[in-house]
């Protein structure tokens, strides 16, 4: 059995997909007590553990960074602590926003870290206890989430494209969009591969390809689920939020294909199935 942290979520939902996997919901796991998510772990012993939950909303962090650094990095330190007990892989999803977004070389897993909020301030002390822990890990940092289920970026364009002739999208930011389902399969084949193979625990990237700006992305979404909106060009500064986003969110995925084999998934080809699957959806 491997056991997931979160239920609903949209990495969560992909992952229970797997036959193997047991996921917990926030009843049966409180993410804002380490001692309980821990206590979970070694009274279930399972094969492997994937954590897929985590504080999201990157805005609300601003105003509530301690909330958000109990759940993003003391809860997956307890997490990893006890899987380094029952020696068994503990695999933590972490993100782009470690880094502070300037220039435009993708971030290799070992560039220096600048987080330029409290998201990912909160995100990199999880990365730094998980490391501490002393067991068989795997830090998967991704950007760009999307897929069938919960809030996305896919997901907003598509309403908003169904209700307007235009939309204004932000095209100084560039990454690299990841469907979920990917990302889950990313996850089992490291859980798997850590078992027999604990010397390739660490830090790895993961993102879909090739890179591009949000209103791109956005002109992609348009043009595949058929819909006639057009994409107007904006900068971020003209789109402001509380929380600063990163300009770069390119990511170096080389030395995770090194070690399991795992290329960079094409984000367009990803995007035709959870567009299938979210007509699937409809009434």
């Amino acid at each position: 059995m491997i056991l997931v942290f979160g239920k609903t979520g949209q990495l969560a939902s992909a992952l229970q997909r797997d036959a193997r996997v047991r996921a917990l919901g926030r009843s049966a796991a409180d993410l804002a007590d380490p001692g309980a998510c821990a206590r979970v772990i070694r009274d279930l012993a399972p094969r492997a553990v994937i954590n897929a939950a985590a504080w999201t909303e990157v805005d609300l962090a601003e105003d509530a960074e301690a909330a958000a650094t109990v759940v993003n990095g003391a809860v997956p330190g307890a997490m990893a602590r006890a899987c380094a007990e029952l020696d068994i892989p503990f695999v933590q999803i972490s993100t782009d926003y470690v880094f502070d977004g300037s220039g435009n070389t993708p971030w290799r897993p070992d560039s220096p870290v600048a987080p330029l909020g409290a998201y990912g301030r909160s995100k990199l002390a999880g990365e730094r206890a998980v490391r501490a822990a002393g067991g068989t890990y795997a830090i998967l940092r991704t950007s760009w989430v999307f897929s069938a289920q919960g809030r996305n970026f896919v997901k907003t364009m598509l309403r908003l494209g169904a209700e307007r002739r235009s939309v204004q999208v932000v095209a100084d930011q560039i990454g690299g969009p990841t469907a979920a389902a990917d990302i889950a399969a990313a996850c089992l084949h490291m859980a798997d591969a850590l078992h027999t193979r604990p010397a390739l625990a660490g830090v790895y990237h993961f993102s879909g390809a090739p890179d591009v700006s949000w209103a791109d992305f956005a002109r992609a979404i348009f043009a595949q689920a058929g819909l006639r909106c057009a994409v107007q060009d904006i900068a971020s500064a003209d789109y402001p939020q509380k929380a600063r986003r990163p300009c770069n969110s390119r990511l170096d995925c080389s030395t995770l294909q090194g070690a399991f084999g795992i290329a960079r998934p094409d984000w367009r080809q990803s995007l035709d199935r959870v567009l299938d699957d979210l007509k699937g959806c409809t009434p």
